[in-house]
Parts: structure tokens; C-alpha cells; sequence
């Protein structure tokens, strides 16, 4: 259930970037995840957050989750295994950086990073708690492993499961001591990856086309239904951003009434959140590898560093500016101003409504 905040509890809560912490991890790679704890805004908007982490080698045993999420491959490359629910057969989809995945309820998920890879796979998660066992973060489940479901089954009930004797039941569930995340031994084969299993389950954002391209300023691509069909039973869409250096994403607020959720996945810039009555309640620089939310109604603007910031959030203003739709003479009175200057105010705005370049 989505917790409820009232006004004075969300303008006093830390809104400043925070790093995961390492929930579990091994030789093979690590899991990451961000806390309620530590950012209370996830369980105050029910979103969960988290990373994966695999060196080469490394495999993430297969598990399930309480939620619905939105992958994004950040670095590296290698491999998916994704069982969709009431699947018959299993897609090992080659994945890369850029690449977006769409994980609906009750998907079942595998993650390898090859033996001879020379870089590690990093995966981005994010996705809506409401439903889950905790606000604000996810619960995973095992299938395999130390901590895999089976293990807490009594002998006879594995054994009657899968129609094995005791001996050979307690033994398949015993002899994988790893704990969610292991390293292959060397020479051990994995399933082939297929290009075709690409086909309607990923976008990637660095080859797909531009939805906003303001030169100088920076570029979007939209994450939804039309480009990535399962986003509609995730129920969680995202702008992939690139923000060019110095320049700025204009200030604006989610009008479905959403939580802006960002993570900066390189670069860093200034960011500013504005809330209640005009009080400024963020003002901070975010790097590389920090997450952020932003309350549901407040304004948020963000100016890049010189190498400018490459953030995913969950919506933008809109291409459409609300400054140039409201009429003149509101506009005038509002701001208790002259004609002139209203003009000058919305002639600065009329093309480039998300980014701003540096003058």
C-alpha cells in the first residue's frame, strides 16, 4: 500500500542523492540497493531501486520478484535469461549498454556476465513497491541456492515435487552453497544468447530514435508502451536523458501527479527542487551513481557540469511549455509586470522548452 505523507512531513524529508548500499555479493559480483532508511522518499512514493553488479564469470542465480520493474543495462554487456509468466520457453536475450528492459510480475530472470568478458556488467532496477512486502523496496525471491525457495521445503515435499527419491531431492538442494549471486566454474557452458529474443523485449536508448534533440542542450528518449510493449504491464516508464555541458533541463513538475525518480548514471551537474509556498528545499550537486526523488508537485531543475550529466527520470515537463499557454494579461498581473517585459519573458522560451543551452 502506498504510504501517505502529509505536507509538512514531505518538506522536512532528505531529499539529497544517495549511493546503495551492498545488500549481498560474492566473487561472482554484488547486489546493491537503496534503503527507505537512508532515502525516505522510496517508501513514501512505494519505488523500489537497486544494482547489479557482475564481473566476468559472474552469474545472478534465477529469482523472482514482489514487484514490477524497468531494467537498464549501464555498462558492459552479456546475457537475460527471462521466463515471461505462462511461458513455455525461457529468452536468453544479448544485452549492452543503453539497452532497457521491461520485467513484468511474476517474470523469472537470470543475469551472466561471460568468462572472457574484460569489463563488468552493471544493471540498473527500478520499479513500483506498492504492491510489495515493503515500501520502497524490493523483495526477491531465489529459486536456487543457499537462500533458494526450496530449501525451506521439508525433503519429502521436494522430493514428491519434482519426483525424485529423498537422497537425490536433498542433494539438489544442498549442493549450490552460493547465495544469489555465484562465479561459473571455468569452461562451464551457458545457453547461447539470440539476437532474435531482442525482438519486442528491449530498447536501447543510445540507437533508438530521439523523441527531443535541442542542439547544445540535450537529448530524450521516451520509454513506453509504443516503443517497448511490456512497459504497460510494468506500469513504469522513464526518460533516458543527456544533458550536454553547462547546459540546463528546464524546471518542471510531473502533471500526472507522479514521483520524479532520478538516478544520474554518469557526469553531474547543480540540481534545485522547489516545493510548498516557493521554499527551496534541495539545493545540491548530483554525480554519477546517486538517486534522487522528487515529490509528487514539486519543480525540479537541473544545470550539467562541463561534461555534462546523463540522468533517468521518470517524466519531464513535456515539450509544450505551460508559460506560452497561459494567456498574456495572467501572465502580466501574476507577476505584477508590464506588457514589455511579458513579452521579453516568453520570446527567451518559444523552442527550447526542455533544455537550455549556455548562452
Amino acid at each position: 500500500m502506498v504510504q501517505r505523507t502529509d505536507n509538512a512531513e514531505v518538506m522536512s524529508m532528505d531529499l539529497s542523492p544517495k549511493r546503495p548500499a551492498k545488500a549481498y555479493g560474492g566473487d561472482g559480483g554484488a547486489y546493491y540497493d537503496w534503503s527507505p532508511a537512508d532515502l525516505p522518499m522510496l517508501g513514501a512514493a512505494s519505488i523500489g531501486a537497486a544494482k547489479l553488479h557482475l564481473a566476468a564469470g559472474g552469474l545472478s542465480l534465477p529469482s523472482y520478484s514482489d514487484s514490477a520493474k524497468v531494467a537498464y543495462v549501464l555498462e558492459g554487456a552479456g546475457a537475460c535469461g527471462l521466463v515471461l509468466p505462462e511461458a513455455a520457453k525461457e529468452k536468453v536475450i544479448p544485452v549492452k549498454e543503453g539497452d532497457a528492459l521491461a520485467l513484468p510480475f511474476g517474470a523469472v530472470t537470470w543475469w551472466h556476465n561471460a568468462q572472457d568478458s574484460s569489463a563488468d556488467i552493471v544493471v540498473l532496477f527500478l520499479g513500483d513497491t506498492s504492491k510489495g512486502h515493503v515500501s520502497g523496496k524490493f523483495t526477491n525471491f531465489q529459486l536456487t541456492g543457499a537462500t533458494g525457495i526450496f530449501t525451506g521445503f521439508s525433503t519429502e515435499f521436494v522430493a514428491r515435487a519434482w519426483d525424485l527419491d529423498q537422497d537425490s531431492a536433498a542433494k539438489l538442494v544442498s549442493t549450490q552453497p552460493g547465495s544469489g549471486i555465484v562465479k561459473l566454474a571455468p569452461g562451464h557452458r551457458m545457453p547461447e544468447a539470440r539476437a532474435e529474443d531482442r525482438e519486442g523485449m528491449v530498447l536501447n536508448c543510445f540507437e533508438a530514435p530521439l523523441d527531443v534533440d535541442i542542439k547544445g542542450g540535450g537529448r530524450v528518449v521516451v520509454l513506453n508502451t509504443a516503443n517497448l510493449p511490456l512497459v504497460k504491464e510494468v506500469g513504469l516508464g522513464a526518460d533516458l536523458v543527456r544533458i550536454d555541458g553547462h547546459s540546463m533541463c528546464s524546471p518542471g513538475f510531473s502533471c500526472d501527479s507522479a514521483y520524479q525518480v532520478t538516478y544520474i548514471v554518469r557526469g553531474s551537474g547543480r540540481v534545485q527542487v522547489v516545493g510548498i509556498d516557493g521554499t527551496r528545499v534541495l539545493e545540491t550537486r548530483a554525480e554519477g551513481g546517486c538517486l534522487f526523488i522528487v515529490p509528487r508537485f514539486f519543480v525540479v531543475s537541473k544545470i550539467a557540469d562541463e561534461t555534462g550529466m546523463d540522468p533517468i527520470f521518470s517524466h519531464l515537463a513535456g515539450r509544450t511549455s505551460v508559460w506560452k499557454a497561459i494567456s498574456p494579461a495572467v501572465l502580466e498581473t501574476s507577476f505584477n509586470t508590464t506588457p514589455e517585459m511579458e513579452k521579453m519573458f516568453r520570446s527567451k522560451r518559444l523552442d527550447s522548452e526542455i533544455f537550455f543551452a549556455p548562452n
